[in-house]
C-alpha cells in the first residue's frame, strides 16, 4: 500500500507571464490593424475620383453647417428608441408566456401568439411601417391616433414584439424541467411558475440577444423617415436636397455610430462575462 509523504512540497504555482509577453499580442493586433488601415486609406486616396467623391460626401463645411439639424432628428432617434424598447420588453415577454402556457383552456392564447408572432416574422420592418405609417392614419378612425410617428413606432413595435417573444421562449425553453418540478412540489400554480422561478432565469440567460435586439433597434429606427418622420436621416435627405451634397448623411451615420458603438461594447462585455459566471457554475 502507498505511503501518502505528508513532508511532500505542494506543487509550484503556475507561472504569471512577463509584461512584455501580456503586451506583445497586443502590440502585434494594434501593428497590424494599423497597416491594414493605411493600405485602405493610400489605395482609396489614389483613385482619381477620390477627390469629387471627398466635395460629395466629407465636406467639412457642409457636414458643420448641417450638424444641428441632423442632431436635433437624432435626439427624436434616441426618445423614439427607448420608449420602443421598453414597449417591445413587455409585450413580447407577453406573448412569450401566452405561448409556454399549458392546458386546453389557454389554446386561444397560445393560437393568437403564434400568429402574432408568425405573421410578424415574416412581414419585413420596412413594408410594415409603410403600412401603418401611412394606412392607418389615412382611415382617420374616430378615437385613433392620426400622426404617422406614432403609428410608425407601433410598426417597430409589433415587427420586433415577434422576435423578442422568440428570445423569451427560448430562454424560458432553456431552463430544466426540474425547476418546474421543484415550483409544483411547493404547490405553486402554472402563473406562478412562470412569475417566480422560470421567467426570472430565462431572463438572466437571453440578456446577451436582448441587448442585440437593442442594439439593431437603434439603427432601425431610421426606417421611420420613410414615412416623413424628420429623424436625423430625415433631415439629411432635406439637407442634401437643398445642397445637392450627400455630406449631411455622414453627420447622421457618426451620430449613429455614437450610440450604438458604447453598447454594443457593453453587449460584448455582458456576454463574455455571463459565459464566464457560467463556467465557473459547472465547476
Amino acid at each position: 500500500m502507498a505511503v501518502q509523504d505528508h513532508d511532500a512540497p505542494p506543487p509550484p504555482a503556475p507561472l504569471k507571464p512577463s509584461t512584455s509577453e501580456r503586451l506583445r499580442p497586443v502590440l502585434i493586433s494594434a501593428i497590424s490593424t494599423g497597416v491594414v488601415v493605411a493600405a485602405v486609406v493610400l489605395l482609396v486616396r489614389s483613385s482619381e475620383q477620390w477627390p469629387a467623391v471627398q466635395r460629395q460626401f466629407f465636406n467639412w463645411q457642409v457636414m458643420k453647417d448641417s450638424f444641428p439639424k441632423v442632431r436635433s432628428g437624432f435626439w427624436l432617434n434616441m426618445r423614439i428608441w427607448v420608449i420602443a424598447e421598453i414597449v417591445i420588453l413587455a409585450v413580447s415577454l407577453a406573448f412569450a408566456v401566452m405561448r409556454s402556457l399549458t392546458g386546453p383552456i389557454f389554446a386561444p392564447l397560445r393560437f393568437f401568439s403564434v400568429l402574432f408572432i408568425d405573421i410578424f416574422r415574416g412581414v419585413p420592418g420596412l413594408l410594415l411601417v409603410l403600412l401603418l405609417g401611412f394606412g392607418l392614419p389615412a382611415l382617420q378612425l374616430p378615437g385613433f391616433p392620426k400622426s404617422a410617428l406614432f403609428w410608425g413606432t407601433v410598426a417597430l413595435v409589433i415587427s420586433y414584439s415577434a422576435y423578442t417573444a422568440e428570445v423569451y421562449r427560448a430562454g424560458m425553453t432553456s431552463v430544466h424541467d426540474g425547476q418546474r418540478a421543484a415550483a409544483k412540489a411547493l404547490g405553486l400554480n402554472q402563473f406562478q411558475t412562470l412569475r417566480y422561478a422560470v421567467i426570472p432565469q430565462a431572463i438572466r440567460n437571453v440578456m446577451p440577444a436582448l441587448l442585440n435586439g437593442a442594439v439593431s433597434l437603434q439603427k432601425d429606427v431610421a426606417l421611420l423617415s420613410v414615412i416623413g418622420i424628420r429623424d436625423a436621416v430625415r433631415e439629411a435627405q432635406i439637407i442634401k436636397d437643398r445642397t445637392f451634397n450627400y455630406s449631411s448623411f455622414m453627420v447622421a451615420a457618426i451620430l449613429f455610430l455614437i450610440a450604438s458603438i458604447p453598447l454594443a461594447r457593453f453587449t460584448d462585455w455582458y456576454s463574455a462575462r455571463d459565459a464566464e459566471r457560467r463556467l465557473q457554475q459547472t465547476r
